[in-house]
Formats: C-alpha cells, structure tokens, sequence
C-alpha cells in the first residue's frame, strides 16, 4: 500500500501525469476533498476530476511533506503539511478565487482505503478557514473571534501554546461577576 500511494502521489504532482495516477487505482474509485466538496465517483468521474481540476493545477512551489502515517489493513492515513504560494488559480482548494500571491500553510489528513493494492478512495480534510485567511478571504478581525489557527506552524512545532483563541477570549472579556453590586 505504501509503495502505490507513493507511486499515485507522485503520478500527481511530480511527473503530473493523469494517466499513471489513474493506473494505481481500482476500476471504481472516489476522491474526495471534503472542505472543498470537489472530487470525483467511479473511474470516469475521478478521471475527470484529475483532468479538469487537480493534476496539473498545482503551483510550481508546492510542497508536501508527510509528517505521520498510521497503515491499517487496507488504509493509510497520512498526515501531511502542505505549503504553497497562491500565484495561480487552484480549483480544489480555492475554486473561482483568483490569485493572491499569498503563502499558505495548512495540515492536511488523507484518508485512503486500498482494495488488495490499488487505491480505492481518498477523502482529504483541511482547515478551509485558514486557508481562506491565509489568502486575506477572512479579515484579521475574524481570524481572531472566530475558533481557527491562521497559521499551523507553531502549533504543530510546540512553539506556539495551545488553546490560544481561548486564552485570548479570557483575558479580553471581563470576569463574570465583577460589575457594580445592586
């Protein structure tokens, strides 16, 4: 298994080669990017998918690395960081958003389940709010009411303290209790 998801992760953005993606999948896979809701069901419409969507809309510094990788009977979730720079339309992580020419940094789950070998579906997770603020989508004002992690780096590192929002909310809000007696 993890040689065919290394051999289907490379088809798809090293040599970006739709075909040979396709060859390591099961005649009736699924893809899907659950935040996004893009993807694809059954061998054509993954196809598609690929095509129309994915392999190939990638920026040129795109980088992923895999952080861990936790391998079941038959799946493999792998947990990876990913890096880019918004500099050209990405149609299944920000569909219709025009380049920004911003950096993002996101964790990213991958879920793939395997029949015997191949690859029978993907579902992928991210945090599309950070993102979306990565890219100045959301406003600094919402990036600091609103309970997501604009930039992962230090919480996935330990530089960062958890529960920072919380923290923050506490110490701006006033106590309970503390008003004037009546």
């Amino acid at each position: 298994m993890l040689r065919m998801w290394a051999a289907h992760t490379a088809a798809e953005f090293v040599t970006r080669d739709v075909d040979a993606t396709m060859r390591t999948m099961t005649d009736n896979p699924t893809v899907l990017h659950v935040p996004t809701g893009m993807g694809g069901v059954g061998f054509d419409g993954v196809r598609d998918f690929y095509q129309q969507w994915f392999v190939g809309r990638n920026p040129a510094d795109l980088s992923i690395v895999s952080m861990s990788q936790t391998i079941g009977d038959a799946s493999i979730v792998d947990e990876m960081l990913i890096t880019f720079t918004h500099d050209i339309e990405i149609p299944w992580i920000l569909p219709a958003v025009a380049p920004t020419g911003k950096q993002v940094r996101i964790p990213v789950i991958g879920i793939v389940g395997f029949e015997g070998a191949d690859v029978a579906s993907e579902r992928i997770y991210w945090d599309q709010a950070a993102v979306l603020a990565q890219v100045g989508l959301l406003d600094s004002a919402a990036a600091e009411r609103l309970p997501f992690v604009t930039a992962p780096d230090g919480l996935l590192d330990g530089s960062l303290a958890l529960n920072q929002l919380a923290q923050a909310r506490r110490t701006s809000q006033p106590e309970q209790g503390s008003g004037a007696a009546s």
